[in-house]
């Protein structure tokens, strides 16, 4: 869409991606007919289909906890707020970072969490802080209504059912890059 283009096939589509035109057909036939035979897809109808589907038809409101380097990293990124993440509060420990602005996003205390989050329900938190702190805070946020936590904390969270995660282990893609890069020519 950003380079203009109106129409794009299956197959098209498949270098791009790196995936058979089959299995994008197949794919995209799961949620809809979205394609014509001969046609191809309507890149902006796609682009709008599949932004439903992901949920991204819908602006989310966020917090992260943790307003260091990767927190900070996180609120200055300006894709975010244009895919409809906009981040709303960061919430950190450090005194000499609390009642300061970063990227325009004030910092609280995290003692001042839940009431924060009484007067302004949100529904994803991202956990940017050690990982000894991290269990702890995530079960204050269920508490508190946060249904979604994007962790950066170098561990696995434990939470109830309903409550959406999603853990991203840096070190882990890292390792992966890693390994890639040992079996350049090995793989299939």
């Amino acid at each position: 869409m950003n380079e203009g283009i109106e129409r794009i096939s299956s197959g098209e589509l498949s270098l791009r991606m790196n995936v058979t035109a089959s299995q994008i057909r197949q794919d995209l036939n799961n949620f809809g007919g979205f394609g014509q035979t001969g046609y191809g897809y309507n890149v902006s109808y796609l682009y709008n289909e599949i932004g439903k589907i992901l949920g991204l038809n819908n602006s989310h409101d966020v917090i992260i906890i943790g307003a260091g380097h990767l927190g900070q990293a996180i609120v200055n990124y300006s894709n975010f707020e244009k895919r409809g993440f906009v981040m709303k509060a960061l919430f950190d420990i450090n005194p000499d970072l609390i009642g300061k602005k970063i990227g325009g996003i004030p910092v609280y205390s995290v003692d001042d969490l839940e009431k924060y989050l009484a007067r302004n329900p949100v529904p994803i938190a991202a956990l940017t802080l050690p990982k000894e702190a991290a269990e702890g805070i995530a079960h204050r946020l269920v508490t508190c209504g946060v249904k979604g936590i994007w962790n950066f904390a170098h561990t696995d969270l434990a939470l109830p059912s309903g409550i959406v995660v999603e853990n991203v282990h840096l070190s882990e893609s890292l390792m992966r890059i890693s390994y890639r890069l040992a079996n350049i020519g090995e793989e299939k």
